[in-house]
């Protein structure tokens, strides 16, 4: 970056200078020198809140407690709103029993009873069978040698075939109970997991009576006082709550200017460019934002683009809805003569600067200026490096005049950069 350096020739201490009616006039000068100037752009923003959350209730009731200040930063969790409770604690109650006793009814079918009784009578039937085998098998050799009876060999018989049948008829029975008893345990389990749902729903909805902040941020007025019902698919919201830390900036900008930023992003190693806010009051927001997106289309009505930025916001100083201007650099100009824009003077359409000659004698320069970079212009004609520039005292001086010089001290908040002036000879 190029410095400029002030040129005083031929001054005389301020206690010994002349202040007679033919004192030559005392302006102050710079010497101006090539230097490279960012070009910076300012747009018309304003601040919104990206992600504002609604307030609203998921249960039905009446608002019992209302335990927030309008206007008031508030965080996450913490309790807005506490409707009536009693009936959803009332619902808790009942869910709770009808799970205890569904689990009972679980265990109960758990051991099999009616399984255990089938299954002894199966093990009963089957313990006839065999004595009823046993006894065939001791009787019929002694029918063969008629040692007994044939009628005790045919009741025999009779018998066996009669503890066979209830042997079949209990191990039907003993499959039927298995498979019914396995129908009641799934039922109960089935039962007792829809109750269990019952319950964490009944949980929920007493949970739900008690509103909470869901984000941190600044919230607005209610709009549904104490007493006021609050229904889950109300038309307005109880309140509604705005995050400010990161607060967010929309600006347009036309569509050169959006290809301008694209060119010079892909050059520079930061994705974007440092954005500083300028409020309404024309103070200079402390931290600076950046870029994060654009919208996906350019308006067709105004051919502008939104861009959306982000800004740190720890303070909560700014609010949505606030209006300003957003600058950041655009460009920059290599080589290129600055001079303060008071040193420049507009006559009609002419740009003129007084520059001094090597005599201490004034001309008058046809200047043609293209940028302002702050309190500067960029000189693109009419200037050459070293030239020797009036900046204060100019209407005291008329072409030709002899003056004498005096360092130009650019007022305090100016950027250095632009040159710091010293005495000539």
């Amino acid at each position: 970056m190029g410095v400029f350096a002030a040129a005083a020739c031929g001054r005389q201490p301020q206690a010994a200078q002349a202040q007679g009616p033919g004192a030559a006039p005392l302006v102050e000068v710079m010497q101006v020198g090539a230097t490279d100037a960012p070009i910076f752009s300012e747009f018309p923003a304003q601040t919104y809140a990206r992600n504002m959350v609604e307030v609203r209730g998921r249960v039905e009731g009446y608002i019992e407690k209302w335990l927030f200040k309008p206007g008031s930063y508030v965080q996450a969790g913490q309790v807005l709103y506490v409707l009536d409770l009693r009936p959803y604690r009332a619902a808790v109650q009942q869910a709770e029993g009808n799970v205890r006793q569904s689990q009972a009814d679980l265990e109960y079918a758990r051991q099999q009873l009616s399984l255990l009784q089938a299954e002894a009578n199966l093990a009963a039937a089957e313990a006839n069978r065999i004595k009823a085998q046993q006894d065939y098998d001791r009787l019929k050799p002694l029918v063969e040698q008629d040692a007994a009876p044939r009628q005790d060999l045919d009741a025999a018989v009779a018998a066996l075939r009669a503890a066979e049948s209830a042997v079949r008829a209990n191990q039907a029975n003993v499959q039927t109970t298995r498979v019914n008893t396995q129908t009641q345990i799934q039922a109960a389990e089935g039962k007792l997991e829809s109750l269990k749902g019952a319950l964490e729903s009944a949980r929920l909805n007493l949970n739900y009576g008690t509103i909470r902040a869901p984000i941190s941020g600044l919230i607005g007025d209610t709009l549904t006082p104490v007493g006021g019902l609050v229904t889950p698919n109300a038309a307005q919201p109880l309140t509604t709550i705005v995050p400010l830390d990161p607060i967010w900036v929309r600006f347009k900008v036309s569509e050169a200017e959006y290809l301008a930023y694209l060119r010079r992003r892909g050059k520079g190693p930061e994705p974007s460019p440092q954005l500083t806010l300028l409020l309404a009051d024309n103070s200079e927001f402390p931290y600076r934002g950046r870029i994060e997106n654009a919208l996906n289309q350019v308006d067709p009505k105004t051919g502008t683009l939104e861009l959306q930025a982000e800004f740190p916001n720890p303070q909560h100083a700014l609010l949505p809805g606030q209006f300003g201007r957003v600058r950041f650099q655009t460009d920059e100009r290599k080589n290129v003569i600055v001079v303060p824009q008071r040193a420049v003077q507009q006559i009609q359409s002419m740009q003129t600067i007084y520059t001094v000659g090597a005599d201490n004698r004034i001309e008058a320069r046809v200047v043609k200026t293209a940028e302002r970079v702050g309190e500067n212009w960029i000189v693109e004609q009419g200037l050459k490096p070293g030239d020797r520039i009036v900046v204060e005292g100019q209407l005291r001086v008329r072409p030709g005049m002899q003056v004498r010089l005096e360092p130009y001290r650019a007022p305090a908040g100016q950027q250095e950069a632009w040159g710091a002036a010293k005495k000539g000879d």
